[in-house]
């Protein structure tokens, strides 16, 4: 950041600071030192600013002194913009200094330097200077696409829409989320809030969503109601019971493992004569799917969907 903008940002926090009325644009931009005559030129650097005020973490406000007033205004209450003294033991520094060396990712990788920053600055070290063996060395991967635009709205409680394919299901949905966290899962990602569309909370893996997520309303427009428990939504969401169905076409004498844990086999009475129908439970497409395509042509996918394009397509690698 130029020496220029810093000197503006600073000018513009104190300025919405000293004030208790809501300021208009016009009124910051005669207060202000750094802002051009511009009308055009000033819109766009001041829409820059408040977007780079907000990423700071700086509570501005937006509002307007009387409901007969056009233009809304800005400002920054002090006792929001004010924190209480910060103190953490060493253990509990040492603690977020690891968790600062497990991401990876870019999205990620400036917020906890950011954060480590701000520790420092505060009289408090959250380094370990210690090299880590590079066998126990932390590392937590988010190579879901959708990973980083999700992780912004749950920052910046922004609203998202995007396509996601369900189990059991051949074609994504479009679905238009409040989203409340992301948590990972043995080894899986999830994100949790509700659902607009379907007036529910919900739970997405993200390994499922198609294509790009985006943004659908302003920052601050989502709101996570008090006592909601993200891992515990996924956590339930990932139990076990939640269990799907495959009904599965199997050869005659073959299959066994399917047959063991079949809820229900029957001859096939409508196809050709030899195979069995075999109704079977499973909780991962993928997992299901490699365990499936070890038999060969001996079982063949009838449903759902999903697991049988994802059999196919185990089949189609073992030829290529």
């Amino acid at each position: 950041m130029s020496k220029r903008k810093t000197e503006r940002l600073l000018g513009l926090v104190v300025c919405l600071l000293s004030t208790s009325r809501y300021l208009t644009a016009d009124q910051i931009r005669q207060a202000v030192p750094g802002y051009p005559e511009q009308d055009e030129l000033f819109k766009r650097m001041f829409e820059r600013d408040k977007e780079d005020l907000r990423d700071l973490g700086v509570p501005l406000e937006t509002g307007l002194n009387h409901p007969f007033d056009d233009d809304p205004g800005y400002r920054i209450r002090q006792q929001a913009y004010e924190l209480p003294e910060l103190r953490l033991e060493a253990d509990e520094a040492a603690v977020l200094g690891l968790a600062a060396r497990v991401w990876q990712r870019a999205e990620l990788a400036g917020a906890a330097a950011g954060a480590l920053l701000k520790l420092r600055a505060a009289g408090m070290d959250a380094t370990d200077e210690r090299p880590a063996p590079q066998a126990i060395e932390p590392r937590l991967g988010t190579p879901e696409p959708a990973f980083g635009p999700l992780w912004e709205a749950v920052r910046d409680r922004r609203p998202v829409t995007f396509s996601h394919r369900a189990a059991g299901r051949s074609e994504p949905q479009r679905r238009e989320l409040e989203p409340w966290g992301v948590v990972n899962r043995h080894g899986r990602w999830y994100v949790a809030g509700w659902d607009r569309l379907r007036g529910d909370t919900r739970v997405f893996r993200l390994g499922r969503i198609a294509g790009a997520v985006k943004f659908c309303g302003p920052p601050g427009s989502v709101t996570v109601p008090d006592g909601a428990d993200v891992r515990e939504l996924v956590r339930d969401w990932d139990s076990p019971a939640r269990e799907h169905t495959a009904l599965l076409r199997v050869r005659s004498g073959a299959g066994v493992g399917l047959r063991q844990h079949a809820v229900s086999v029957r001859a096939d009475e409508t196809g050709t004569p030899g195979w069995d129908l075999v109704t079977t439970r499973f909780a991962d497409v993928g997992s299901f799917a490699d365990y499936a395509a070890w038999f060969g042509p001996d079982v063949v996918i009838l449903d759902p969907p999903d697991l049988r394009e994802a059999v196919i397509a185990r089949l189609k690698g073992v030829l290529a």
